[in-house]
Formats: structure tokens, C-alpha cells, sequence
């Protein structure tokens, strides 16, 4: 079982290049991506996406991807560049009106700041096919790192939902034993009732045991319990396997509520009724944590 959350980081050296990744996920019934990449390299937004989706089946998932060459500059970055030759040719033309003028025409550093062209803003580029080999290895190693982050709160899940499911089965087998007193119970209040109207009824009486018929006939839960008993061996499956099984296991969830609903509302025992409401509570509690499995 896996998690719908999980987050992992890594990086990768290759000369001149430093590529670092992280990726995090959080709940979603859908596969929606999110590919953060330096503006350079927009074109590898779709392998990126790719190998996501090779990994990963459910969730938002998020990955911010950093590229910085041995300079420590960012890829994107803004960077200072200066033309030396430029610069060189605006000395030389300095000396050359010194020499004609004379030694009055100072010439200070910061004046070449002004000095069009020898000094400019230039942002840092690259080819999206040169960086791809690189790129692509940072995600590889760093989905291995998000893969077993999900799966560690995987097996985390499994254990809650296993307890859950325990819950929930023993609620079902209480249920089970009780189901035959409440139709016993429902012919002694019966009995009860009329003998306090002063309608005694011997306990052979047709209407009598008609009466008593048509309830436990409306009462009759075996139905349901059958069901929550597949339900709960299909619960027991879905928990040892390896493939992704939050989608079936949110509608078995639902299922198992449906079920208990039933027998509420065929419940005409208040025991019984408890019964059913703690067992609703344990369905609700499985169905929360089974919105975090991928």
C-alpha cells in the first residue's frame, strides 16, 4: 500500500552542472502534476512529466527543479558581463585624446561603468538537449527517494486501516449474535403491551404470530451481514496488495456504510442500533485515512 504523500530531494554533479530536485505530493482523486523548471528549460516540462507518470498514479504532485553551474550561478539568473574588448578600445581612444589634448581629460574607473556597451545584464541560458542527460538523472534518483517516502507511510496506513477493519468486523459479529434475540425481544414486548391493554393473546394465536412473522421478516438482516462479510474479505485483499487501491477501497468504503444504513433502518432494537452507529463511526474513521492511499 502507498501513500499519497511524500516528499523527496536530490542532486546530481556532472560538470559544469549542479541539478537539484525536489518533489512533494499531497491528496488528489486525479494524477495532476506540477513541473517547476528554470524558464530555459519550459521545453522539458513533458519527459519531466513523463517519469513522473511512470512512478506515480494519484495525487498532486509537485517538482521544483534548480540548476546552478560550477559558478554557483543560477540557471535564469541575472549576471554582470563585461566586454573587454570594448572596454580595451574606450582605454585606448582615452590615451589617444590625452595625447592629442593634453594630460586634462582625467579618465576614472567609474566612467566606463557609463561607457555604452562595456557593462550589461545578461541572462544566464542553455540548450534544453545539453542539460536533459543530467536533468533526467536528478528526477530518476530523486523519484526513488519520493517512491519509498510514500511507501514507508504506506505501510503506516496499512497498519491503521488493518486495526480499523478489526474494529469494524468485531462490530459485525456482535451485530450477528444479536440479530436472533430481537425478534424474541419484540414478541415479549408484544405480548407485553397487549396484556396491559387487556388484550391477552395465547402465544399460539394466528394474529399473533402473524404479527410476529411480518417483523421478523422486516427485521431480517442476514442480507446485510452477508454482504459486510464479502466486503470485509475484499478489504482484507485490497490491504495485502501492491497495486494502487484507494479509488476501490473509498467505494468499499461507501459500501460498507450503505450496508450498516441498511440495518439501521431495519433495526428495531435499540442495542442493536448502538451497534450500528459504532460501527458507522469505525467505516467513517477508514474512509478518512483511505483518502491519503494512492
Amino acid at each position: 500500500m502507498t501513500s499519497m504523500t511524500g516528499f523527496g530531494a536530490g542532486e546530481v554533479c556532472q560538470a559544469p552542472w549542479r541539478c537539484a530536485v525536489e518533489i512533494h505530493s499531497v491528496n488528489r482523486k486525479q494524477l495532476d502534476i506540477v513541473v517547476n523548471l528554470p524558464k530555459n528549460l519550459v521545453s522539458l516540462e513533458r519527459p519531466v512529466r513523463q517519469l513522473v507518470q511512470e512512478s506515480v498514479s494519484r495525487g498532486r504532485i509537485s517538482v521544483k527543479v534548480t540548476l546552478e553551474t560550477d559558478e554557483d550561478a543560477e540557471i535564469g539568473a541575472l549576471q554582470l558581463r563585461v566586454c573587454q574588448s570594448l572596454a580595451k578600445d574606450y582605454v585606448e581612444k582615452h590615451l589617444a585624446l590625452r595625447k592629442s589634448l593634453g594630460d586634462d581629460v582625467p579618465l576614472a574607473p567609474l566612467d566606463l561603468m557609463r561607457a555604452p556597451g562595456v557593462f550589461e545584464l545578461q541572462e544566464m541560458t542553455l540548450e534544453a538537449s545539453d542539460i536533459w542527460p543530467v536533468l533526467e538523472k536528478g528526477v530518476k534518483d530523486t523519484l526513488i527517494t519520493f517512491i519509498d517516502s510514500r511507501n514507508e507511510e504506506g505501510k503506516h496506513l496499512a497498519k491503521v486501516l488493518s486495526d480499523g477493519r478489526e474494529r469494524v468486523s468485531a462490530l459485525v459479529r456482535e451485530i450477528r449474535e444479536h440479530a436472533p434475540a430481537v425478534v424474541e425481544r419484540y414478541r415479549t414486548n408484544l405480548q407485553s403491551r397487549l396484556e396491559e391493554a387487556g388484550l391477552p393473546l395465547p402465544l399460539d394465536d394466528e394474529r399473533l404470530l402473524r404479527e410476529i412473522g411480518l417483523f421478523a421478516e422486516r427485521a431480517d438482516i442476514s442480507e446485510e451481514l452477508d454482504r459486510l462479510d464479502s466486503h470485509d474479505k475484499q478489504l482484507v485483499q485490497f490491504l495485502q496488495s501492491d497495486e494502487p487501491v484507494g479509488r476501490p477501497l473509498d467505494f468499499l468504503a461507501q459500501e460498507f456504510n450503505r450496508e450498516f444504513n441498511t440495518i439501521g433502518s431495519k433495526a428495531n432494537d435499540a442495542a442493536l442500533t448502538q451497534l450500528v452507529v459504532r460501527g458507522k463511526t469505525e467505516v467513517e474513521k477508514i474512509r478518512e485515512q483511505v483518502q491519503n492511499v494512492e
